[in-house]
């Protein structure tokens, strides 16, 4: 998950002016939201965070979810990655590292997780 956030977070931070975001349906904000809350469970996993270790393991399921996400958003909103970042920004700063408010939408993105069949 790192190797895909990584190559992410320095083109935002290599971009002088932030991009207009657009506007997300319920469904596009959801698996946006959720593909952060897997990246997060999954960094705390591997940190050894006691809190993050209820859920299954997300490095690979998690990521995959990610992937799929980000690709899907670029397709429907024509965005590019610059601006997918900037979206995985806004809602990595919304959820925080905190467990208490990664694991109030944990329950609703798993049950996203394994309706994708991933």
């Amino acid at each position: 998950m790192l190797a895909i956030l990584a190559p992410l977070a320095l083109t935002l931070a290599q971009a002088t002016t932030a991009p207009a975001l657009p506007a997300l349906t319920l469904e596009q904000a959801s698996a946006l939201r959720c593909s952060v809350a897997f990246g997060l469970v999954h960094m705390g996993q591997r940190q050894g965070v006691p809190a993050f270790d209820e859920y299954p393991a997300m490095d690979k399921r998690g990521q995959e979810f990610f992937v799929r996400t980000a690709a899907q958003l670029m397709d429907e909103l024509g965005a590019d990655r610059e601006t997918i970042v900037a979206l995985v920004k806004r809602e990595s700063e919304d959820l925080g590292a905190s467990p208490e408010r990664v694991g109030e939408v944990m329950p609703a993105c798993l049950m996203m997780l394994d309706a994708s069949a991933l």
